[in-house]
């Protein structure tokens, strides 16, 4: 067989081992696999979060479904939590993170924001934010979850952009993240 025929089939054969071998670890979308690592659980708490419910519900769920590394759980009554998510009458603050288990933050949700017409999901969803290592991007848009009050009171974006996803998809990558520096972020304008 002439030496470019042997090139050909040689090249072939690499192109089918390699795209078998992607295709073989290859997660479908939506799913993951055994090659990459398992997403890190978080367990909050909103015991002490009275009137705050349905949008720490849909914060959470605005998270849940932009990031895979990174799953938002409700804590089971009794058991420790990674977030504590409390109602103040102060200016929303939080921990700013990425938070790991085993530790814990601290987020404040303040109704002086709420009472000067912020959106509460959009509090909630940035408070978290925090919590999953984002600082505050202001002043920025409001496509910019992390732009926070500086958005505006008209402002109701509780979806974390491509950027802030990419973020939090790098901070819990590897399942383990780096520690908290333990800064406290209070998000008045």
């Amino acid at each position: 067989m002439p030496l470019g025929t042997w090139l050909k089939a040689g090249t072939s054969a690499t192109a089918l081992v390699l795209a078998t071998a992607g295709a073989a670890t290859a997660a479908p979308a939506g799913e993951s696999s055994a090659a990459q690592a398992a997403a890190v659980t978080l367990r909050y708490d909103d015991s002490r979060a009275a009137g705050w419910e349905a949008a720490i519900a849909a914060g959470v769920a605005s998270w849940n479904a932009n990031v895979s590394n990174v799953h938002l759980v409700e804590a089971t009554p009794g058991t420790a939590a990674e977030i504590v998510i409390v109602a103040t009458t102060g200016w929303p603050q939080a921990t700013l993170g990425p938070v790991r288990p085993g530790r814990q933050v601290r987020v404040e949700l303040g109704s002086q924001a709420v009472d000067q017409g912020y959106n509460k999901t959009r509090i909630a969803a940035h408070e978290l934010g925090h919590s999953l290592g984002l600082p505050d991007t202001k002043p920025g848009p409001c496509s910019q979850l992390m732009s926070g009050s500086s958005a505006g009171t008209a402002c109701t974006n509780a979806t974390p952009n491509a950027t802030e996803r990419s973020r939090v998809q790098s901070a819990y990558a590897s399942g383990i993240t780096a520690p908290a520096d333990e800064r406290i972020l209070i998000d008045a304008p």
